[in-house]
């Protein structure tokens, strides 16, 4: 199971849906508002909703995870941790129904998508952190991931982890190089290139081929894209658009290239050596999936407490190795280079673990769409894509 999402045929219309069946209207919560009276000093615990397969566990025991007993034993708050995360619209429609009634959701710390946090942070549906209590948060904090459009400064988000949306391909059996995004479309690989499903996914990396500054993007580039691809299908040069089945195809050799996740290429590689990840020349998109304290939860101090302990460099090195996605604290890749394990000191030279600095100056995050924008541009893009 992957926490990026596989499929999503109606964009933000799931979450909106939700809304709409509870026969309220999302309602703006202000910032006063969303505070309860906080038992973190008294009662000793969390509950934290995370993805499947998200967290470092124990070889012999897969039900362990070394990092949060670390946690727990230092702090002495219990933490009680779902894997109920699975979809980012599915789990916004679990628990938007509480957060528009001004209720607590019963979790202190969830983990979503940041185009997804920016309409919790957009309808006020999340607290505020309490950066003073977290000193590791304000000094580690990768510098790419510091200033979202959706929440400037991260006062409302913290990164758990990142990730690349790129290019994976298979090189021996192209026969070529991709450098550039255009390559996708060179006649070669006519039917044997997949694009992800999910328009928040996919967008970026399109636009940027295009030479659009994708932190600023307006709607004719958006439209530019969609007429770019409407060729593209109807020339049959696009396979199919996938959701997290692109692997099997690329491993098949069903697809030659895709657009790809990195840390889904790391697994990849370790049994196929000739598939390759490519951050376009024209650039690709460095996104997050973060940890938010949603409105009312009841032990907002010990949430803090647990996310800055995660930007000590080595338990976030720990957490690294064991996801294989792009690490939002730099300083954990000297952690890894320090080991004595041979196969974890190489993790520190992996640039889809810790980017080299030729690549970070090519990654960049897309502004998230406006809840105005969003529904037309998911109407074009799902006729586009057969959704």
């Amino acid at each position: 199971m992957s926490r990026r999402s596989l499929l999503r045929a109606l964009g933000a219309g799931a979450g909106a849906a939700a809304l709409a069946g509870c026969g309220v209207p999302a309602a703006y919560v202000q910032p006063g508002d969303r505070s309860a009276q906080d038992r973190s000093g008294s009662d000793k615990r969390l509950v934290f909703a995370n993805w499947p397969l998200y967290i470092d566990t124990d070889e012999k025991d897969p039900q362990r995870r070394p990092t949060l007993e670390g946690f727990e034993k230092s702090s002495g708050i219990s933490v009680k941790y779902t894997e109920e995360i699975n979809d980012n619209d599915e789990f916004f429609g679990k628990i938007s129904p509480a957060l528009m009634n001004h209720q607590a959701t019963g979790r202190d710390l969830v983990v979503v998508s940041d185009w997804m946090c920016a309409r919790y942070v957009r309808l006020g549906w999340v607290q505020e952190m309490d950066r003073a209590r977290q000193p590791n948060v304000e000094r580690r904090l990768d510098p790419l991931l510091r200033k979202p459009h959706f929440d400037p400064g991260r006062l409302h988000s913290v990164p758990w982890q990142s990730g690349i949306t790129g290019i994976a391909y298979n090189r021996k059996k192209l026969g070529r190089e991709i450098r550039h995004t255009s390559d996708l479309w060179k006649s070669d690989l006519r039917g044997r290139v997949t694009l992800l499903a999910g328009m928040d996914e996919a967008f970026s990396l399109l636009m940027q081929g295009n030479g659009v500054d994708v932190t600023r993007w307006t709607a004719d580039d958006f439209h530019t894209m969609a007429d770019q691809l409407r060729d593209l299908v109807r020339k049959r040069h696009i396979r199919r658009f996938t959701g997290n089945d692109y692997i099997k195809d690329l491993s098949s050799g069903d697809v030659l290239a895709c657009q790809a996740y990195s840390g889904d290429v790391i697994q990849l590689q370790a049994d196929n050596p000739d598939i390759e990840f490519v951050v376009p020349e024209e650039g690709a998109e460095l996104w997050a999936e973060s940890l938010m304290i949603p409105n009312l939860a009841r032990h907002k101090r010990n949430a803090e407490d647990l996310i800055d302990y995660y930007y000590r460099p080595d338990v976030a090195a720990r957490l690294a190795a064991a996801v294989n996605y792009v690490c939002p604290v730099p300083d954990a890749r000297e952690v890894l280079a320090s080991s004595k394990d041979k196969d974890l000191a190489a993790l520190a030279e992996n640039p889809l673990i810790f980017p080299s600095q030729e690549m970070r100056k090519r990654l960049a995050t897309a502004r998230d769409m406006t809840a105005r924008e969003r529904p037309g541009f998911t109407k074009e893009w799902n006729e586009i894509v057969g959704l």
